[in-house]
């Protein structure tokens, strides 16, 4: 049979240390990089770190096993870093009053399946929301403190 083209749609679902829901996300690949869309719920509020870690693991309850950050091409941590960014780095999550919050970005360059830098390769991949707002600059993982919300990326077939 024909190779399968490469998956075009990706998705989390965001479970903290209880196994509470706390939001998704839905990962588009586009010419151009992927197109990730993270909605939280039920968060405490404030500003929250957002990464894509390198491992599809999510084990309670400090979700160490997703290892760190998303970054093929062996950069350092933060935006704002004159050697960085890591590709799983991306801006700050704001949750509101209402525990609620929407991150849209394009990671550029990006593939979710295929490409020389797979973003679900043998071992998958995960997102992340930690505690505390990324400062965009400390390396590894800008001071984000603890990891507080995590969901393995599937692909949708």
């Amino acid at each position: 049979p024909p190779p399968l083209p490469p998956v075009e749609r990706a998705e989390a679902i965001l479970h903290d240390a209880s196994g509470a829901v706390r939001g998704d996300a839905v990962l588009i690949q586009l010419d151009q990089g992927i197109r990730l869309v993270i909605r939280a719920e039920g968060m405490v509020p404030g500003v929250k770190a957002a990464h894509i870690h390198m491992t599809g693991r999510c084990d309670g309850p400090g979700f160490t096993s997703a290892g760190g950050h998303w970054n093929p091409l062996g950069r350092e941590h933060g935006r704002d870093n004159p050697a960085g960014q890591h590709m799983g780095d991306m801006p700050n999550l704001i949750i509101g009053q209402d525990g609620m919050g929407l991150l849209e970005v394009i990671i550029s360059g990006a593939r979710i399946e295929d490409g020389r830098f797979p973003l679900l390769d043998e071992d998958g991949a995960a997102l992340m929301i930690h505690a505390g707002p990324d400062d965009y600059r400390s390396d590894p993982a800008g001071a984000a403190g603890p990891r507080i919300a995590c969901g393995v990326i599937e692909p949708i077939l």
